[in-house]
């Protein structure tokens, strides 16, 4: 009997035919990107353009090429070994377990309440005689669970493809309307670290796109239906246009600070309220209908994060619960790593109890800390635990793609390693910064 290589393939047979990439197939790198791309992004990019106004152009750039490896390697793995991530990740040590049942459990909590109060603060600036901050939070998370739980992939995708779609067309026309600088744009493309900018330079090449979503991509792939290596090349297209949407956003949110902030000394408040400054200064200069649509741009942002997490890191949720029961029902035989890959393709993963589970996780306990202070013990846990999850999805990939967990002609090439492993670089200097950052003296 022929020997299987964990990818469709059995040694001796020939290696499979590529699909031809297609505009057509483009749909996981869409939700990516809307999911990715949250308001503290836009604000640190906004903030970055602010301060440095151009200058720092070009690490924006060099982030979106950063994401694009990550991403690639996450998306390899699924269709080279037909295995999920997750699998790969068991594969590597009980440790990682360990780690991501705290992470997933702790970020979970912390991250829905962020969620639904970041997709509330531009309803309470669109109708200020309406409902509380915390009362349009509630029906963001009610709203965003009742989506994900009555619909499948399918729809999912055609939803975040409206997001995205707002978010372009307003944040591109806002950044029009204040008329770039195209000469002092392109000179920022040119390497150069001002006084002051190496932090931010770091944040923008590590944090613009950089969350679990980067792990939940490979799960929307399967979703979409690849589910092996002949899907390749339309993945890789897929994802390029994910993060071409991205630096797209992140160009034009730099313009907005560089032209808008930067040359009037206009300083904005940290955190999603950022935004909310900037809708009032577009209205001082530009009238209520151009801060109302950013407004809306604003909303379109952190609803289709809220969306594209309580879907994705559901889906990452249910493929680990289902992966421990399987390993204690087969006491470890290689039955229980069959099919991972089909059943999410399939949508079994959508239907099943840890998947909704994870969603009443992610949208009623966090609701208590709407009306609460948060514990100053959980605050910290979130931050060490979020600050460690970049560098380790970017390890393990390294790992997992460079040894016989991966097909031999699937594994990393030299360029491939070199973005991962200065990915896993950058994160690690953000991972500790962010640790040092914490506030540490409100635990004694």
């Amino acid at each position: 009997m022929a020997e299987s290589t964990g990818s469709g393939i059995t040694a001796g047979e020939a290696e499979p035919r590529l699909r031809k990439a297609s505009w057509k197939y483009v749909g996981p790198g869409i939700v990516v990107a809307a999911t990715g791309v949250g308001a503290g992004d836009l604000v640190a990019t906004l903030i970055a353009g602010s301060k440095f106004g151009y200058t720092l152009l070009w690490a924006a750039i060099i982030g979106c090429l950063v994401k694009i490896s990550l991403a690639e390697a996450t998306g390899r793995w699924h269709l080279a070994t037909g295995r999920t991530l997750f699998e790969g990740w068991r594969s590597l040590g009980q440790w990682t377990t360990y780690y991501f049942a705290v992470y997933v459990v702790i970020w979970g909590f912390v991250y829905g309440a962020t969620a639904m109060s970041s997709s509330a603060l531009p309803l309470v600036a669109l109708f200020p005689d309406g409902p509380s901050l915390k009362t349009w939070a509630v029906l963001c998370g009610l709203l965003g669970l009742a989506f994900v739980w009555f619909n499948r992939y399918a729809v999912f995708e055609k939803a975040m493809t409206v997001v995205i779609g707002m978010k372009f067309l307003i944040v591109v026309y806002v950044a029009i309307r204040v008329a770039p600088d195209l000469g002092n744009a392109f000179a920022g493309l040119v390497p150069a670290l001002p006084d002051g900018s190496l932090l931010y330079t770091l944040g923008l090449i590590g944090g613009v796109g950089g969350t679990i979503t980067m792990a939940a991509y490979g799960y929307w792939v399967n979703s979409k239906g690849w589910t092996d290596i002949s899907w390749l090349k339309v993945m890789r297209l897929d994802n390029r246009v994910a993060y071409l949407t991205t630096g797209v956003f992140v160009v034009a949110m730099m313009i907005i600070g560089a032209e808008l902030l930067h040359s009037t000394n206009i300083a904005l408040n940290s955190g999603d309220r950022g935004l909310i400054d900037l809708g009032g200064v577009l209205e001082d200069k530009f009238g209520a209908v151009t801060a109302n649509l950013f407004l809306i741009g604003f909303f379109a942002t952190s609803f289709g994060a809220l969306m594209g997490v309580w879907h994705g890191v559901s889906l990452m949720f249910a493929d680990f619960v289902e992966r421990l029961r399987r390993e204690r029902a087969a006491s470890g035989d290689a039955a229980a790593q069959g099919d991972m890959v089909e059943e999410v393709a399939a949508g079994k993963r959508e239907k099943s109890v840890p998947f909704r589970a994870y969603l009443l996780w992610l949208t009623f306990p966090p609701m208590g800390l709407l009306f609460l202070d948060e514990p100053f013990g959980l605050v910290i846990a979130y931050g060490v635990l979020g600050a460690f999850f970049m560098p380790f999805l970017a390890l393990t990939l390294l790992w997992l793609l460079n040894t016989g967990r991966t097909p031999k002609q699937w594994r990393n090439g030299w360029l491939s390693n070199v973005m991962l492993a200065a990915a896993g670089l950058l994160f690690l200097i953000l991972c500790v910064k962010q640790i040092i950052d914490l506030d540490w003296g409100g635990l004694f």
